[in-house]
């Protein structure tokens, strides 16, 4: 049976923390982006993901941030993997990732015209460029930063590149289980399909979320 890795993002209170770990998260985000509802200090994140147990990822978002400010989060929080959103080139990521000595994962926001070989070509460049690139985040492209709560047309990932990528942008409990069943991505990314409000968590829709996905992950031949 296939393992699809899940990641909850955007986590501001401990007990939504708990729920996660509890319901069988594989990694937790923290959003250092000042603009977003979810944005957490270098100082809140560590005391959040100190209670992580082992093999329970703590990665950080961020958008266009400076050396400086990714060195402060991974200075005081146990923070496993870098998760890029903004307007970072292969190089900028390349050089902060080396500088922290933390992997990190590029978000690639997807249009209505993207195309297979934009994808592609998006991947080599960032893997050309640095030994800590783990793979592509696709999203949904919206005129602004950070997750818009919407879904991309899923033809559009190549089938190559499906097992490598991280699938995010409108994921809910509702289409979950279709989700992983048609792209069959190598992990999930979501933020505000499992909130009560923004920054806060919903523990029934957590555990529904990752059912959901533990549902297609058993109907794989």
């Amino acid at each position: 049976m296939q393992r699809t890795r899940i990641k909850i993002c955007g986590f501001t209170r401990e007990e939504d923390l708990r729920a996660a770990v509890d319901a069988g998260a594989d990694a937790l985000g923290f959003v250092f982006y000042p603009k977003s509802p979810r944005y957490v200090t270098p100082l809140q994140a560590a005391r959040l993901a100190s209670s992580l147990p082992p093999f329970v990822s703590a990665v950080a978002l961020f958008v266009n941030p400076t050396l400086a400010e990714v060195e402060e989060v991974v200075r005081v929080a146990p923070i496993s993997l870098l998760q890029f959103h903004g307007d970072e080139t292969p190089a900028q990521c390349a050089a902060i990732a080396a500088a922290v000595a933390r992997p990190f994962v590029r978000a690639c926001r997807v249009k209505p015209d993207t195309g297979a070989s934009d994808l592609l070509e998006c991947e080599l460049a960032y893997r050309a460029a640095s030994p800590w690139f783990s793979g592509l985040l696709l999203d949904t492209w919206v005129d602004a930063y950070g997750g818009a709560g919407k879904v991309f047309d899923w033809s559009l990932i190549p089938k190559e590149l499906a097992p490598r990528v991280v699938l995010s942008g409108g994921l809910s409990v509702q289409n979950a289980t279709d989700a992983v069943s048609r792209v069959r991505p190598y992990a999930v990314d979501i933020s505000s399909g499992v909130e009560a409000g923004k920054g806060i968590k919903d523990a029934r829709k957590i555990a529904a979320f990752i059912a959901a996905v533990r549902a297609a992950d058993a109907n794989t031949s």
